[in-house]
């Protein structure tokens, strides 16, 4: 029987044999992530880490429509507006547990069969093994809500071949379970009805590679790995008006309608995003998540982010009134600013080899 820690019901903390199990339990919410939830996580991984009985963590989701729909956007607009040092704080330790998660030195399973977004492929992205259901979707979609690719996934798109990781920031757009697994977001593929017999597996001390392993199914080509070809042609472009530019004179219709669809996301955000994937090809993931805390907190002072969860959560009218309204208006200046270190400083981690020696 699973011995369950004294904690809320967003977030169940389990021991099941060798295995520390994690479960995401807000199905109204869509597992959003609230900044209880991830201090729960972070307060559990040190102790688990250094626990001799302990062979593995497993991370799933109690809704099994979704995985997680990211963090709780309601929560941070309404601390930035009123509790900017809440909100900074809850910034800093979203962005710690990204880099907790990466320095963990014990196998991590991620088991995700419905939709992952935002904070949720935070929380799972960086584990050593993430498996896909047959339900399982990904997206990034920030810049459709005033903000950016967050959590340090920068990292990954700007690595991926073709362009692609600049298409998916930028569009927002969602990719299943084949592209994710060819672009190495997701390392296995296996039907959830498989699950419960993984998490049994590893509670009992099983090694993990062998379990996933003997039940991955190939997942075939992706759509949009077929596709890389025009995506590259396109979102290889200098400027975020160029990559539009070349969309539009794409024959067919795949061009016209991701030029569309950049159109109705933020400017600002489009712009600081292609500039942080860029930067982020010279960067560690821990460098990555130190810009991404600069990012967050100037989105937060701005007027975009506030406006997008409006639109998106709030009025549900699908309507921002972005500020500037138009790509041509977000000058180099104002771009520049969003990178620029903030008056208290920036978000200070430990080195990895620091984390791992403190078993952090």
């Amino acid at each position: 029987m699973p011995t369950t820690l004294p904690d809320g019901p967003d977030l169940l903390i389990s021991r099941e044999g060798a295995c520390g199990l994690i479960t995401l339990n807000r199905p109204r919410q869509k597992n959003a992530l609230t900044t209880a939830m991830r201090a729960r996580i972070a307060e559990v991984l040190p102790a688990w880490v250094r626990d001799p009985g302990l062979y593995a963590v497993i991370v799933a989701s109690a809704a099994g429509e979704v995985f997680c729909a990211g963090g709780d956007l309601r929560e941070l607009v309404r601390w930035g507006g009123s509790a900017m040092a809440e909100a900074k704080a809850s910034l800093a330790a979203e962005y710690a547990l990204n880099w907790r998660l990466d320095c963990f030195t014990k196998p991590t399973v991620s088991l995700i069969n419905g939709l992952v977004v935002g904070s949720g492929v935070g929380i799972s992205l960086y584990g050593t093994h993430r498996v896909a259901g047959e339900n399982y979707r990904f997206a990034m979609p920030e810049t459709g809500v005033g903000l950016f690719p967050d959590d340090g996934v920068a990292h990954a798109f700007a690595r991926m071949p073709d362009h692609i990781g600049m298409y998916l920031a930028l569009t927002g757009r969602a990719i299943g379970a084949a592209d994710a697994y060819h672009l190495g977001l997701v390392t296995h593929c296996i039907p959830a009805g498989e699950f419960a017999a993984i998490r049994a597996a590893i509670a009992d001390a099983e090694p993990v590679d062998p379990v996933l392993d003997s039940r991955h199914q190939p997942p075939g080509p992706g759509a949009l790995v077929a596709q890389a070809p025009d995506v590259a042609r396109c979102f290889a472009a200098d400027t975020v008006e160029e990559i539009i530019a070349r969309l539009e004179r794409e024959a067919g219709d795949w061009g016209r309608a991701a030029a569309e669809d950049l159109r109705r996301r933020s400017p600002t955000s489009l712009k600081i995003t292609h500039r942080h994937l860029r930067r982020a090809q010279h960067m560690d993931l821990r460098g990555v998540l130190v810009e991404d805390y600069r990012m967050a907190q100037h989105c937060l002072a701005g007027p975009d982010l506030s406006e997008g969860v409006r639109a998106l959560l709030i009025d549900k009218d699908q309507a921002p009134a972005w500020q500037p309204a138009r790509l041509e208006e977000v000058t180099e200046a104002m771009v520049a600013a969003y990178f620029a270190t903030p008056a208290e400083g920036d978000l200070e981690l430990a080195s990895r080899a620091e984390m791992q020696a403190l078993k952090a």
